[in-house]
């Protein structure tokens, strides 16, 4: 017989007492919890195995075995012992499912008994990463019903196809980009220009998963103030999408745009605190205003009537617009250049007129800019506002041209000024109280 190896249990040892000793001595906590995973897939199976000739080949017993196997196996052997065993049990389960006399063509069971065989010998060396594994079959297993309605019942051919898409844009395409600065003045980074794309498709998901579960009022609201914390600009163009798939939501689309304005505010009075808290100060006033503007108007459309019932073209509505999206990382892309040039050109004097153009692409960073400079006492406090309410209006600006470029008339009739009246508060109260 081989020796045990003793490193193949040794992750064991992460599971200890304050003091530093063991609780239980290994390899009898690998193997309890080889057990406790076994018997917890298998309590699981056991439930829903059925009765009579129809009745699924594996239950509590079996699981509970097909795990104690395949710990043993690693531990009198190694990871070849344990492929041979695993093989074994694959051969035990084929012959069962052939003669089983049943119309149900499933193999879940059987994969299930195969992972627990695996997972029984990952025990002996990774037994938190396998008691973790096997809690996930377990849930697979018991949201059986759940996942099927969701996948015919739920989920529509567009939804489907928006999540290919996602998947080939996420998963193919960002990955080959490089991720470097090129391009005139090497201002273009693909990757994160992408990542954008990218960020943009998700929010615009977010929202019609939202819709769809909250309802059109409710989610997109809630939707727009969490996404506003990622891109504003982005979210809009996701609600311009939006009124045009589902125009009787047009005050929920709106009223989600700008909600995720109320998070721009939030989050660049956040950035201040974190870098300069004197400019904070200093910007608070304004940020307070601009924040109570929008979210005074954004109210206007979340709590007027809306029509009853669900629309019919809600589920049908596309998850995300890919026009959109491009269009968003096309508008960043020149902005990055053409600030990257003016900065080129007039140097430290055109500080405001490059903070203004970066407030296109994004006023965070904008932000970032100039309270870096503020806390490095290369500018003086009174001098940065100026500045940063440049970059939040040309910010606001790019929203504008956001919601023109893929939202509908009516859209962009009533967004516009609740685009602008924040931008004029915190204008405003910066000439009032400088």
């Amino acid at each position: 017989m081989v020796m045990p190896d003793q490193s193949a249990y040794a992750g064991s040892a992460a599971i200890r007492s304050a003091k530093g000793y063991q609780l239980i001595p290994s390899p009898w906590m690998n193997f309890l919890i080889a057990l406790g995973l076994g018997m917890l897939v298998g309590l699981e199976r056991e439930r829903t195995k059925g009765q009579g000739s129809d009745r699924r080949p594996a239950g509590i017993r079996t699981f509970t075995l097909a795990a104690l196997f395949g710990a043993l196996a690693q531990f009198v052997g190694n990871t070849g012992f344990l492929a041979f065993a695993v093989g074994c049990v694959a051969s035990f389960l084929a012959i069962a499912h052939w003669q089983r006399q049943t119309s149900d063509p499933g193999l879940t069971t059987e994969f299930g008994v195969l992972c627990v065989t695996i997972l029984g010998g990952l025990a002996m060396s990774d037994p938190l990463l396998a008691a973790a594994l096997g809690t996930s079959i377990a849930v697979i297993f018991a949201a059986k019903d759940l996942l099927h309605r969701f996948v015919k019942n739920v989920l529509t051919d567009q939804e489907v196809n928006s999540g290919l898409i996602f998947a080939v844009v996420t998963l193919i395409i960002w990955p080959q980009l490089p991720n470097r600065f090129i391009g005139p003045y090497n201002a273009l980074n693909l990757h994160n220009i992408w990542l954008l794309v990218i960020l943009f498709l998700a929010m615009s998901a977010m929202g019609h998963i939202a819709q769809r579960a909250l309802g059109a009022r409710n989610g997109l609201a809630i939707t727009g103030l969490a996404a506003g914390f990622v891109s504003s600009t982005a979210f809009v163009g996701t609600m311009g999408t939006q009124s045009k798939s589902a125009p009787n939501n047009l005050g929920s689309a709106v009223a989600g745009a700008v909600f995720s304005t109320v998070a721009t505010f939030i989050q660049m009075g956040i950035v201040l605190l974190g870098i300069s808290p004197v400019l904070l100060s200093l910007m608070t006033p304004s940020l307070v205003a601009g924040a109570c503007a929008a979210g005074l108007y954004g109210s206007i459309f979340l709590w007027q009537k809306h029509p009853a019932g669900r629309l019919a073209n809600e589920a049908k509505a596309d998850a995300f617009s890919i026009f959109a999206a491009l269009l968003f990382a096309t508008l960043i892309a020149f902005v990055a250049i053409l600030a990257a040039a003016l900065r080129g050109w007039l140097g430290d004097a055109g500080i405001i007129a490059a903070t203004a153009l970066a407030g296109l692409v994004d006023t965070h960073a904008a932000t970032m800019t100039i309270a870096s400079l503020v806390a490095s006492d290369s500018l003086a406090g009174d001098k940065a506002v100026l500045p940063i309410l440049a970059g939040l209006t040309t910010n606001g600006l790019a929203k504008i041209l956001m919601a023109v470029g893929t939202g509908s008339f009516g859209f962009n009739i009533q967004l516009i000024p609740g685009l602008v009246l924040p931008l004029a508060a915190a204008w405003c109260v910066w000439l009032v109280y400088p």
